[in-house]
Order: structure tokens, then sequence, then C-alpha cells
């Protein structure tokens, strides 16, 4: 392509009446194949403080779980692109190790190596219905509303402890080529609902009022919680003293119902020693899936929350099984 017809292709999109003039069109962004189409956020987008909390919170969160690689990721499109990062970000959290290439430096190395690691992403996404709002291309691309789609998909579906901000929304500008001229126009991203939606949380109850109005009797409860899981798990030379962090991992949870329903685990049913978060959840939910044979309600707790040592879930669990069984001896 000529430089006057590339100057000519910038300076009509810059010019053109469908181009809004807030755009920042760059003259790269105007190399669009036939039928392409490239995105950006609109500037004023970027402005709002909700949005860059967001990506501040997302930020701290990826360097906070990768803090023992020495990775520090400073601009999410641009550390993020290659696969890099987001590879040993999701090693991290899912407890696994994927087959790819150390480092790459040609760009097909690493579309290949995101490829690879989106494809464990959406194999872990895709049961639950995520929609799945970013492609290879578009993270490749250095799309930052595709990445961002991808981190809170991720945050969520991990149960991050982080607290993402409700309601943030972008406008996105899309640029599309057709018959040699570009064509822009306007879209509304939403990046984040509530947080009641994003963390799929069920309706308001007692353990919500407890914590929230009678720290006080939070003891009480707990206590009655110890005991009776004791005097259970007491069968099997076993005590529990801190109800947040002795059932995360899931053992106490499967081994706890074999008790009251007065059955053996078999011991290839569950990690008996769980060393991953992905092991973890594995054995909660296992113990889910006991109680649900034993004529239990669904627990209203997901099992990262209890692995993630969140304490109201917890207590939710347990309380779902001592109004059941605390008769028995």
């Amino acid at each position: 392509m000529a430089v006057t017809d590339l100057q000519e292709e910038g300076r009509h999109a810059i010019n053109s009446p469908m181009s809004p003039a807030s755009a920042d069109i760059h003259p790269e962004d105007t190399l669009l194949e036939e039928n392409e189409e490239r995105t950006m956020i609109d500037p004023t987008s970027k402005d709002d403080p909700k949005f860059k909390e967001l990506v501040k919170v997302l930020i701290d969160w990826i360097n906070d779980v990768l803090v023992e690689e020495r990775i520090i990721v400073k601009q999410l499109e641009e550390d993020l692109y290659d696969g890099q990062v987001l590879q040993k970000l999701l090693e991290k959290l899912a407890g696994c190790k994927l087959n790819v290439a150390e480092v790459t430096q040609s760009e097909i190395g690493q579309k290949q190596k995101l490829q690879t690691v989106l494809e464990a992403v959406h194999g872990l996404l895709r049961p639950h219905g995520w929609a799945l709002q970013w492609t290879v291309d578009s993270i490749h691309g250095k799309s930052l509303v595709a990445t961002l789609h991808l981190l809170v998909s991720l945050a969520m579906h991990f149960r991050a402890p982080i607290r993402l901000p409700e309601h943030v929304s972008v406008q996105v500008v899309v640029v599309r080529k057709r018959e040699g001229l570009l064509h822009s126009s306007h879209v509304t991203e939403e990046l984040t609902t509530t947080t009641e939606m994003m963390m799929g949380r069920f309706e308001r109850d007692a353990f919500d009022t407890l914590f929230d109005h009678a720290p006080d009797k939070l003891s009480v409860v707990k206590k009655s919680l110890i005991t009776f899981v004791n005097k259970h798990l007491n069968k099997l030379n076993l005590e529990v003293t801190e109800l947040e962090t002795q059932f995360a991992d899931g053992v106490y949870l499967v081994l706890l119902m074999g008790l009251l329903e007065d059955y053996f685990v078999p011991l290839h049913n569950f990690y008996l020693t769980p060393d991953s978060f992905d092991q973890k959840v594995h054995n909660v939910a296992f113990a889910f899936e006991l109680m649900l044979d034993g004529g239990l309600k669904t627990p209203k707790a997901h099992p990262e929350d209890v692995v993630n040592l969140d304490l109201k879930s917890t207590l939710r669990v347990l309380y779902n099984l001592f109004t059941k069984y605390k008769h028995l001896e």
C-alpha cells in the first residue's frame, strides 16, 4: 500500500462523519483488512472512577496471586496479551500445570500458547454457563475490554477475595473496514453487574443477619457447631478448634458425612491430603453430593467459598448438618 494511500485512509478515518471525534484512532488502527474490525475504549470511559477502580482491583489481585513468581503486572492488555502471565495465573488459581512452551517470542508461538491457556480457561468456565466475551485474537490484539471480561470471569469463577466495583460499563468504539472505507460505531459494554449476581449469591438468610447485626451471638453459634462436629469427629480421634480453616480442604466434611450417615467413605473418592485448590474444591463438592444423597437441601454456599475460608459459607454448610443430625448420638 502506498504511503499516500495510507495517509489518505488515516485522514478519512479521522474526518469521516461516522467517526466520533473523541475516539483515539491511531494510524496503526487504520491498517485493517477488508471486513476486519478493531475495538477501542472511548477515552471518556477510561477516566470513569469506577472503571479505574476495576482495573486497579484486578491488577492488585493478579499481583497478589503471582507474588511468588516475581511477576508484576502494570498494564493489563500489554502484560497479558502473549499468554505468559495468563498461564501462570491460571496454573496458580486452578492448581494445575499447562503443557506449553515457557517463553515464545514469535507471534505464532504466542498465539498457540494463548490458545492453549484460553482452552483451559474455557474448559473450566463453559460448564458453568459463562458467556465467553473474548477470543485469542482479541486478547492477543491487546483489547482491554476483552482482557477485562476474561479477568472478571476468572475472578468470579475462582471466588477471588476481592470486591469488584458494581455496574461498570464502558463505551467502546468499534471501527470496521468495509469496501475500503472505515466505519465506526459506539456500543456500551457491561463489564460487571451486581455482586449478588456475579457471585451467584442466594437470598439473604439468618447468617447474613447474624454477621451484620448480632456478631456477639456468632460466637455462641460457632461454639454449638464445634461441639456438634467434635462429638462425631472424636470417634475418629479428630478434633476441630477452628471452623474457618479446618473444613476448608473438605476432608473433615467428607469424613463427617460418613460418620453422620454411618458408612465408610472409600478413600479413592476424595483427596485425603489435598495440596491444590482444585483438589480441595473436589473434596467439598463431593461432601455436598453426600449431603444431597442424605436428603439434605443443596447447601447455600459454593465449594469454592468454603475453600476460600469464607466463614459464613462454612457455617451455613455445618448448620445445615446440625439441624438434621443434632439429636444423633
